[in-house]
C-alpha cells in the first residue's frame, strides 16, 4: 500500500438549508418522538469520601437557595424554569419562565 497524501474532497450543495422556512410536514413527523424531561431541584459537588459516608437521613445541601426556581431540562438541556407544586399528593413543576 502506498500513501499518496491527503486528497481534496468535494461535497454537493444541500437544498433547503440556510434561511429556508421549517418544513411543517417534517415537524409533524417529530411530534411522536419521546424526549426525557427532568425537573432539577439543584446540584452539589462532593468528594468520593463524602459520598461513601451517605446513609439514610443524610441531608445534602444543594447549591440553590430555598424558594429558587427549579430547572426543567429536556434531554439534559435547560429549556425552562418553574416552581414546585403539589397536586393530589404528587409533585409537579409549574412553568414560570421559558428560556431562550
Amino acid at each position: 500500500m502506498s500513501d499518496h497524501g491527503p486528497r481534496a474532497v468535494q461535497f454537493g450543495v444541500l437544498d433547503g438549508g440556510g434561511d429556508a422556512a421549517p418544513n411543517p410536514q417534517g415537524i409533524e413527523l417529530l411530534k411522536d418522538v419521546s424526549l426525557t424531561v427532568q425537573a432539577e431541584l439543584g446540584r452539589t459537588t462532593r468528594q468520593v469520601k463524602d459520598i461513601l459516608r451517605l446513609q439514610v437521613g443524610t441531608v445534602l445541601q444543594l447549591e440553590k437557595e430555598a424558594g429558587e426556581p427549579v430547572d426543567i431540562l429536556v434531554n439534559d438541556k435547560a429549556i425552562a424554569r418553574g416552581k414546585v407544586v403539589e397536586i393530589d399528593g404528587q409533585y409537579g413543576v409549574q412553568i414560570t419562565e421559558i428560556l431562550k
